[in-house]
């Protein structure tokens, strides 16, 4: 994870829900300093490490975080994620950003880890796309690779992907091939999309170096991937859930390929507690 572009990150986004200060906090608290607990209140997989440590990093020197677990460890409900010491208006002004992060990627680590587990006894690695978050692309492909999952492209400019749209506009895969061949260098993979037998074998013909089959069935991806020489990658993608996951993967693909791992994956629950006596803020004790 790029971390200078992390901090960057975590800068606007307390800038966004603090503005001049968290009125509540300053007026009751003041100097005040306490300690605090993220308690996960659902089994699932935890991602986000980087996000508290850099996230209180940026808060000064004089806020202890202890992490209790790391990236990609599985968590069950009513265990302590972390514990941190600081200054109490400065923990509580930051809660819901650090709150928000670490449970949308968790969220998305666990989805990713029960894709995963569809898989066992396949080759096939299970990837997300960009159909991630605008702004969190970073840390939700972080977050993909926490729950074992592996990462398509980040940006437009990591591969070539040559799609229905670039071969409708112009006029076929073989001239969309030579195209990009033409103008791009040798360190760059070309992807193509295909729909039908036909774009399959002239996307072999034409030398792409990954073919990605479209919303087809098992069946045809079956037949296809046959049809596809050893050296080229395949890959899968439209019309893929969970609960046929196993089904695809048996068709012999390198990998599919799921905009669902981060655009539909749910939250994790996780609480952020101060501790009160030896207790939380509510008063129930949670250190059994």
């Amino acid at each position: 994870m790029n971390k200078l572009l992390l901090n960057e990150q975590l800068i606007h986004f307390f800038n966004e829900d603090i503005g001049f200060g968290d009125r509540t906090s300053e007026a009751i608290f003041a100097d005040e300093k306490c300690e605090a607990h993220f308690l996960a209140k659902q089994d699932g997989i935890f991602a986000g490490e980087d996000i508290l440590k850099q996230g209180y990093k940026l808060l000064g020197s004089d806020i202890i975080l202890e992490m209790n677990k790391k990236d990609g460890d599985y968590v069950r409900a009513g265990e302590i994620i972390g514990r941190v010491k600081g200054k109490t208006v400065d923990l509580l002004a930051t809660e819901r950003v650090l709150l928000n992060l670490i449970q949308r990627m968790s969220g998305i680590a666990t989805l990713t880890a029960e894709a995963v587990k569809q898989l066992e006894g396949t080759k096939t690695r299970i990837c997300d796309t960009r159909k991630t978050t605008p702004g969190l692309r970073m840390l939700e492909k972080h977050a993909v690779r926490c729950g074992g999952g592996f990462n398509h492209r980040f940006r437009l400019d990591d591969a070539i992907l040559i799609k229905d749209n670039h071969i409708a506009r112009s006029g076929s895969i073989s001239k969309a091939v030579r195209l990009v061949r033409e103008k791009t260098g040798h360190m760059i993979k070309i992807e193509v999309e295909a729909e039908t037998m036909e774009e399959v074998r002239e996307a072999v013909e034409a030398g792409a170096n990954v073919i990605m089959f479209d919303n087809c069935t098992p069946e045809e991806a079956a037949v296809w991937r046959r049809e596809t020489p050893d050296s080229v990658y395949t890959e899968l993608s439209g019309g893929i859930a969970l609960d046929n996951l196993h089904e695809y993967a048996n068709t012999g693909v390198d990998f599919i390929s799921a905009g669902a791992l981060t655009h539909s994956a749910p939250a994790l629950d996780i609480s952020f507690n101060i501790e009160v006596n030896g207790g939380t803020k509510n008063g129930k004790n949670q250190f059994v």
